[in-house]
């Protein structure tokens, strides 16, 4: 496996060796020792699936409390992924980090604890499975404004996104609680 970093530490997209030939491919998915090795040392303990639409943007999510480190993989279609960081203390509290993962490429985003994640569906329709460090807590979820200038994401949008009404009323970073320091 490959780990390539991006422009916020901690955040990493990961290339797993896929063994390909005439009847299709194999891949490990996740190995706790390797995924330790390679330095992402979280303790998953919930997975979730998701299916959406082309056009779709969900997010940017993150739990101020029970914060949870997510390992991302498109299994069907095309996302554009990103990574928001929300660590005030951090030299790169505001910036984000974006990828496209998709079917064909079959990367992985690791994003750390202290940080909101997103993507918006590039495909027709685009299944998604990611591995989280922490529960699903509601009170705790927060989300950060998909287009808040401040940021500056550069989404690949093709004409108006589609949001739940959470996204859409999301908050800027201005006014959004943050991280005072890197969440455990």
């Amino acid at each position: 496996m490959q780990v390539h970093e991006t422009k916020l530490p901690g955040v990493v997209v990961l290339e797993p060796k896929v063994f390909a030939d005439a009847r299709g491919f194999f891949q490990e998915i996740y190995q706790k020792r390797r995924y330790a090795e390679a330095g992402i040392a979280t303790e998953f303990v919930q997975d979730n699936y998701s299916r959406s639409a082309r056009g779709t943007l969900r997010g940017l999510h993150f739990q101020i409390e029970q914060a949870q480190g997510k390992l991302v993989q498109c299994l069907r279609g095309e996302i554009f992924d990103v990574a928001v960081d929300l660590r005030r203390d951090s030299s790169t509290f505001g910036k984000w980090a974006g990828t496209r993962l998709s079917e064909s490429n079959h990367l992985q985003m690791y994003i750390p604890p202290g940080f909101a994640h997103g993507f918006y569906v590039v495909s027709d329709l685009a299944e998604m499975y990611y591995k989280c460090g922490d529960y699903y807590y509601p009170e705790h979820e927060r989300s950060l404004l998909w287009n808040d200038p401040a940021i500056g994401i550069e989404w690949p949008l093709d004409g108006e996104p589609i949001l739940s009404n959470k996204d859409r009323a999301g908050t800027p970073l201005s006014s959004i609680e943050c991280y005072a320091t890197s969440p455990r």
